[in-house]
Order: structure tokens, then C-alpha cells, then sequence
């Protein structure tokens, strides 16, 4: 009896992985500043769901306002005065990348 071994299917879902774009300290700190002012917007806008008192004048466009200005709160606060958590993702990131450790050698840019 003899076992035919059937080709092994790789399974390809179409959608490949850039990490080109890691590759530069640059893009890699741009990236965690925005994860930050993420974060920071999520916090917000958990904050004011809890509803501590009731607006006198509350409206769908109101709430639409404190949205926008909570995005732009957070993404200020991420230039200004980071918490620290998107230096801490920008570092743990740029552990695996071996190009971004301290004396390596600068790559040119494409």
C-alpha cells in the first residue's frame, strides 16, 4: 500500500501583510501618536457616555459637536502631553525591527 501524499493547500485570503512601512522610525512613532490620539478619543467618548447628569439642552447635533471636539482634545493631547502609551507601542514595535535599533544603520529612504 503505498500513501499518497496530497499537496498541502495554503490557504491565501488575499489580503497580505505591510510591514514595509515599520521599516522606518519615522512612520513608527507618526503611528503611535495616532494610536494614541485613538486611545485617548475612545477614552473620551467612554467617559461622556456615562451620562453623570442631564443635559438641559441635549440634541443629536450637540452630540455630534462633542465628538468632534473630543477627537480633536485627544489628538492635541497626543502632540502636547502624551499619556505615554503610544511610546510605549512605538517601543515595543520597534524591538522586533532590527533596522530601528540604536546604531543601526540608517536605510535610504524609496
Amino acid at each position: 500500500m503505498t500513501d499518497i501524499a496530497a499537496p498541502k493547500a495554503s490557504v491565501t485570503t488575499g489580503i497580505g501583510v505591510d510591514t514595509s512601512r515599520l521599516s522606518n522610525r519615522a512612520n513608527l512613532e507618526k503611528a503611535g501618536k495616532q494610536f494614541e490620539a485613538t486611545f485617548t478619543a475612545m477614552m473620551l467618548k467612554s467617559m461622556r457616555s456615562t451620562h453623570l447628569a442631564d443635559d438641559l439642552f441635549s440634541s443629536k447635533a450637540l452630540d455630534t459637536f462633542k465628538d468632534m471636539q473630543d477627537k480633536q482634545i485627544a489628538q492635541t493631547w497626543a502632540d502636547k502631553a502624551p499619556l505615554g502609551i503610544g511610546k510605549a507601542m512605538t517601543a515595543f514595535l520597534a524591538k522586533s525591527q532590527s533596522a530601528l535599533q540604536p546604531g543601526a544603520p540608517e536605510s535610504p529612504e524609496k
